[in-house]
């Protein structure tokens, strides 16, 4: 039955993973403002951002979700999230997160994810009033995501995730719908080595409507105005592929070092690397660190090679306090700091209980 699962995974990974991935080869940087819903590639939960997503490969329980969704079915019980991050600090935005994954039977695994990026206030302005004084609209992005994960062995894991993107202000909005699908593999004598695939933002294009589409207007030799709506372009999802690969130094007293490595092929920007290393003790305190390289990220910010503002350093520390040991149960606290291109970084901190 063992032989049957890998040779399934690899069925998968042939059939799903590579076709996408020749597809997805025509991304470039000369696409780059072609995509819209580009919060969907933004980490709203602590840990993995210290690591600069690395750790695709090893991730587990409900980080999993937006980093490789097969890591969902690591968990043994129920997992719960509350995440809070300054987004370009400076600029006004914050990202507020909330999710739970917990298992179901013997090898499954159910999770829900909950993202809101704010804008804050913004003034409103029209042609015939181009300083403002008509008030305030705020724009809102959410996502709401529901996964499913599944241990087909002791070393195989998968998952698939669904989730609808809302883009809106108060008289135009889109909606739209994503597929996100991955596969780990674990190997070593004691479960050391890690290999991950995770394909994320795969739906069909988007499109906005609404009333603010709407303008009056008088027509020739007509004295009554009419309404005229306008047609909003459609835009595609930004499609991502991500390979990593992980592998864990395990010592004496429950001490643990992890190397982790991602690559990133980006559908509508320049691709990624990402190298990162965690230190652990008994998973109760943990730190850990990572850098994200990206073809051009050394030019100006407003140089056509620098075309993603998610790259450079990033650090992140945790703490979890043990309530039953035994069951490996804990609740933690979780920060994350990752540079960026513009503005003050990004900063994430997070409040986890595991039960």
């Amino acid at each position: 039955m063992k032989h049957y699962y890998k040779y399934l995974s690899i069925v998968l990974i042939t059939v799903l993973v590579i076709p996408l991935t020749l597809s997805l080869h025509a991304g470039n940087k000369d696409r780059s403002g072609q995509a819209g819903a580009s919060e969907l590639l933004i980490n709203p939960w602590a840990r993995s951002n210290g690591w600069g997503g690395a750790n695709m490969a090893k991730v587990s329980g409900l980080e999993a979700m937006w980093a490789n969704v097969a890591g969902t079915a690591k968990i043994s019980g129920t997992q719960v999230i509350l995440s809070y991050t300054d987004y370009l600090k400076g600029s006004g935005t914050s990202i507020a997160a909330f999710g739970l994954t917990t298992k179901i039977g013997d090898a499954g695994a159910i999770g829900i994810q909950v993202v809101s990026m704010s804008f804050g206030e913004i003034e409103i302005t029209t042609t015939n009033s181009p300083e403002g004084g008509l008030g305030v609209y705020k724009p809102n992005l959410m996502n709401v995501a529901v996964s499913f994960g599944k241990a087909f062995s002791n070393s195989i894991y998968g998952g698939v995730l669904i989730k609808g993107v809302s883009e809106s202000i108060a008289d135009v909005n889109a909606f739209g719908i994503a597929i996100d699908a991955g596969i780990q593999y674990v190997t070593g004598a004691r479960e050391q080595i890690a290999f991950g695939i995770s394909l994320k933002n795969v739906g069909p294009k988007m499109k906005f409507s609404g009333d603010g589409l709407s303008i009056k207007s008088f027509i020739p030799g007509q004295d009554n105005a009419f309404t005229l709506e306008q047609r909003s372009q459609p835009f595609n999802l930004p499609t991502q592929l991500q390979i990593g690969a992980a592998y864990d130094f395990l010592m004496p007293k429950d001490y643990r070092i992890t190397l982790g490595g991602n690559f990133v092929s980006n559908s509508f920007t320049r691709d990624q690397f990402s190298l990162g290393l965690e230190f652990s003790l008994k998973d109760y305190f943990m730190v850990r660190g990572g850098y994200t390289y990206e073809n051009g990220m050394y030019e100006e910010t407003t140089a056509d090679n620098n075309t993603n503002i998610n790259n450079g350093l990033s650090v992140g520390v945790s703490v979890a306090v043990p309530l039953n040991k035994e069951k490996g149960s804990f609740i933690g606290i979780d920060y994350a700091f990752r540079e960026t291109a513009a503005f003050n970084n990004n900063h994430t901190i997070g409040i986890i209980f595991n039960f």
